[in-house]
């Protein structure tokens, strides 16, 4: 069984050599492993929640992609989106805030932290605080679930909101999904060993403590960064201890075991810092230069990495399209001509029941490849395509049943599963066609 994950980036400016081995590193590798299908996004509506400035806005993203893609991303491989560019996502997510209560958004960690801070300052206990931030976790939970993601990974800070979305697929499939699982609930991939770098005074590299180097820095000023990092006072031919050294720990998140080892055993031999430093720096560069080269170029072709995002974009509408349509159908967002011709006079009694409504889905699978299949409005499949290598050829298909019934059904027999030509059938073709006319007038 193929699992798909799914990472969200939020644009934030160039990532630091923490973000790099903590996040950035694992997931481009995670590219080479068999079974596993990726998602990558660029949560660019995600950043309007904190960032209202347009120019940094679409820089970051810029930055983002650049950086991802510099860093060994196969964009041919996984599939690389621009969040805003999923029109399907939004819509997603105001399914799911039908479905979803106030109470479970007021237990979201960012909505209880900032709250309490009003709270704590004498503040009217919402002030300054956006619905944007309140329902960051649903438009979360449509970006996973828009997908099918199985795994997510994740810090352990966000695993509460893989629950929240496991909640939302849970109210969502218990009111719309007669008993099918309509939306699959995720699951938090939480990697426990997860490398956590030092920053230049010893905690942890974060952008808030103002200790970071820079990814992409250049290389005479990584050289800066890395010699002013913060040290003992113990002179050279003096031991020094590994544990809690900022500059062993960064050496050994870039460095093999052999190397490792090495170092290891100069530090018991009393190494200098400043040969301590310049060997971190030249087994940081060795790693990082090529990639640094890789990324000025792309910072220099916005063009190219705009095309990239765009084909994304259309690998993840592949999916989204064809799936938000059976969504919407689930929830009754559906074609009117499909109910049939209202009586002239209301019935004395109960009204009577809506006709069956039939679903033509299109859809990819891991394969790569593109099939549609027609249900009934109880589930049966009635007419199952083989699979086709592009979707514009799925669609073509899809179009002529619906224009033709089942007068299509001989010119696509080579491109279906065997089926049985039964009323059910005939009538599901029919009512596609009384659609497809509905929707031309």
């Amino acid at each position: 069984m193929t699992i798909r994950y799914l990472t969200g980036i939020t644009p934030s400016g160039i990532p630091h050599l923490g973000n790099y081995a903590g996040a950035i590193r694992p997931s481009v590798r995670s590219q080479h492993v068999a079974d596993v299908d990726n998602f990558y996004f660029l949560a660019d509506l995600h950043s309007l929640i904190k960032s209202h400035d347009p120019l940094q806005t679409q820089r970051s993203t810029l930055e983002i992609a650049a950086t991802w893609i510099a860093c060994g991303l196969d964009t041919d491989k996984v599939t690389f989106y621009r969040q805003s560019d999923i029109p399907e996502i939004p819509q997603l997510t105001w399914l799911l805030t039908c479905v979803t209560g106030k109470g479970l958004l007021n237990r979201a960690h960012a909505y209880k932290a900032a709250v309490d801070k009003n709270v704590a300052a004498g503040l009217d206990a919402d002030a300054d605080v956006t619905a944007g931030l309140f329902m960051y976790p649903v438009l979360m939970a449509a970006d996973i679930m828009m997908f099918k993601a199985h795994k997510v990974p994740v810090g352990r800070d966000q695993v509460q909101h893989i629950e929240m979305a496991r909640d939302m697929a849970a109210s969502f499939n218990h009111l719309y999904g007669a008993g099918c699982e309509l939306l699959v609930p995720p699951e938090a991939a939480v990697d426990e060993n997860v490398a956590t770098l030092p920053g230049l005074d010893g905690r942890k590299m974060s952008k808030s403590y103002r200790n970071t180097i820079p990814l992409f820095t250049p290389r005479e000023q990584l050289r800066r960064l890395i010699m002013g990092i913060a040290t003992d006072s113990r002179t050279p031919g003096e031991p020094k201890d590994t544990e809690g050294s900022a500059i062993f720990l960064l050496y050994q998140a870039f460095a093999s075991a052999e190397q490792t080892a090495s170092m290891r055993q100069a530090f018991a031999d009393g190494i200098a810092w400043g040969d301590a430093k310049q060997q971190l720096f030249e087994r940081i560069d060795e790693e990082i230069a090529p990639m640094r080269a890789h990324f000025d170029e792309l910072m220099a072709a916005p063009a190219r990495i705009e095309a990239i995002l765009r084909h994304g974009a259309d690998k993840a509408r592949a999916v989204a399209a064809p799936y938000l349509a059976e969504l919407r159908h689930a929830v009754g967002l559906r074609e009117l001509t499909l109910l049939g011709a209202a009586p002239e006079t209301a019935a004395q009694d109960a009204p009577a029941a809506p006709a069956a409504v039939p679903l033509i889905k299109q859809y990819r699978e891991n394969d790569g490849r593109f099939y549609f299949k027609l249900t009934s409005a109880k589930g049966e499949v009635l007419l199952q395509s083989k699979a086709y290598a592009a979707g514009r050829d799925t669609g073509a298909a899809v179009k002529l049943l619906k224009e033709l019934g089942a007068g299509a059904l001989a010119g696509l027999a080579a491109q279906l599963e065997p089926y049985e030509a039964t009323p059910a059938l005939t009538d599901a073709l029919q009512a596609l066609v009384l659609a497809e006319q509905g929707q031309q007038k």
